[in-house]
């Protein structure tokens, strides 16, 4: 599946710092800056049956931070998103909407290229959707069969009832579960269901049992399984399939939204554990808090979305959205609200204005120390709103002050805040 326009990204003279990050499975704070330079991101992307909203772009955008100060800090970095482009929700929008399902995805996924591509977010190299990922689930779920780690249930209601029926993994033969969230059985039950498990599915052996291939059913699409017979995968086994072949055992930061954590981090990690018996799956499990509307988490499903289309389509600039998203560290939950983009459009303005009285003169000391101040804020734990505080101090500066500045802060901003400034006059 093609990704989408890579924005230009300047080239700053020195090195960021190495970066480090709160990891979710053991709660203490890593440094992710392999010694051999080479660094791997897999960040789970939309299931495509609507637009991208705030939260989306949030976690997006944080991960794009990911890169760029990876970037920054002279690392090569291989990033991983995968697209769930065959799934439950999206059959049940398109029956809904009475399209076929395919189109719906076509059209979000081609609607999410755009957004990202607006909010300048740098794209993943290898962007993956789900149904180009099934040889490999259906070797991968082989194999757990193969090993005794998964086991067979009848599908009486499937197309074939007597068939092979569907396939689970079998989690009390997994040691390794429960690394990744940490959480008590009772916190894992309470979500199981609304996040795609089916604990109420007859003869599960436990009702933590994630589906790993679910049987051809009446209405539904799927692809040949071959010993598995005619089916698709569960929603968990392509992640883990897709960053075991780009990416490897041990890869630097799994990503994504903090509904995320559990089950299906949870589950892509101990599936892949499995397959490969070795540990970790990621290095880091790294998650973006959730972002609400009106005191409610902002989500599909309750409908209180604010689009990035939307917003587009009314004028506003990109540029003034990332900054909103900027001034929230990505482990805080906050809600949108108007007051925040007028306060972003009104920061854009500033720094505009400041970069509006670069001169063609050699890099000050406030310049210099500027950067380095953005350098050493995004590689803690990528505090994008410390960054942002030195920019505004630096505009002040530059406007109230009438200092002589260089085009180095402008060409800061965009490579590592991804925010590009408008070109001075004259310069």
């Amino acid at each position: 599946m093609k990704s989408w326009s890579a924005p230009p990204v300047p080239r700053l003279p020195g090195s960021g710092r190495p970066l480090r990050v709160h990891d979710t499975a053991t709660g203490r704070p890593v440094v992710v800056h392999p010694e051999d330079g080479r660094a791997g991101l897999y960040v789970c992307g939309i299931t495509p049956y609507d637009a991208t909203h705030m939260g989306h772009a949030a976690t997006y955008l944080a991960f794009d931070l990911v890169v760029r100060t990876w970037r920054d800090a002279g690392l090569s970095v291989t990033y991983v998103q995968n697209v769930t482009d065959v799934d439950e929700p999206l059959l049940e929008r398109a029956e809904r909407d009475g399209i076929p399902w395919q189109d719906l995805a076509h059209r979000e996924i081609d609607l999410f290229r755009s957004d990202m591509e607006a909010l300048r977010v740098i794209p993943p190299q290898h962007y993956i959707g789900a149904i180009e990922g099934i040889p490999d689930d259906v070797s991968a779920v082989e194999q757990l069969l193969g090993t005794g780690a998964a086991y067979r249930l009848p599908a009486p209601e499937a197309l074939d009832p007597d068939g092979p029926g569907d396939v689970y993994l079998d989690i009390s033969r997994q040691p390794a579960f429960g690394a990744v969230s940490g959480w008590s059985r009772p916190e894992m039950l309470a979500v199981f269901a609304e996040r795609g498990g089916d604990p109420d599915r007859p003869g599960k052996r436990d009702v933590l049992d994630p589906l790993l291939w679910r049987a051809a059913r009446k209405g539904e699409p799927w692809w040949s399984g071959g010993a598995l017979g005619d089916g698709r995968p569960g929603w968990h086994i392509e992640c883990s399939t897709i960053a075991l072949r780009y990416l490897g055992m041990g890869f630097q930061i799994q990503g994504g939204g903090t509904d995320l954590i559990f089950p299906h981090h949870e589950m892509s990690a101990v599936q892949a554990t499995s397959l490969t018996g070795r540990q970790p799956f990621a290095q880091a499990y790294v998650h973006q808090s959730m972002v609400g509307l009106g005191g409610s988490k902002m989500s599909k499903s309750q409908g209180n979305l604010v689009l990035v289309s939307g917003l587009r389509r009314a004028g506003v600039d990109p540029a003034a959205v990332r900054l909103v998203l900027l001034r929230h560290h990505y482990r805080t939950e906050w809600d949108w609200t108007q007051e925040l983009l007028d306060e972003a459009g009104g920061r854009l303005a500033a720094w505009g204005a400041a970069a509006d009285q670069v001169a063609d003169v050699p890099v000050s000391d406030l310049d210099r120390s500027t950067v380095e101040q953005m350098r050493q804020r995004l590689a803690d734990d990528l505090d994008a709103p410390g960054a942002v505080r030195a920019v505004d101090a630096w505009a002040r500066s530059v406007t109230e002050g009438d200092v002589s500045c260089s085009d180095l802060v402008p060409l800061a901003v965009d490579a590592l805040l991804g925010v590009p400034l408008p070109a001075p006059r004259g310069v």
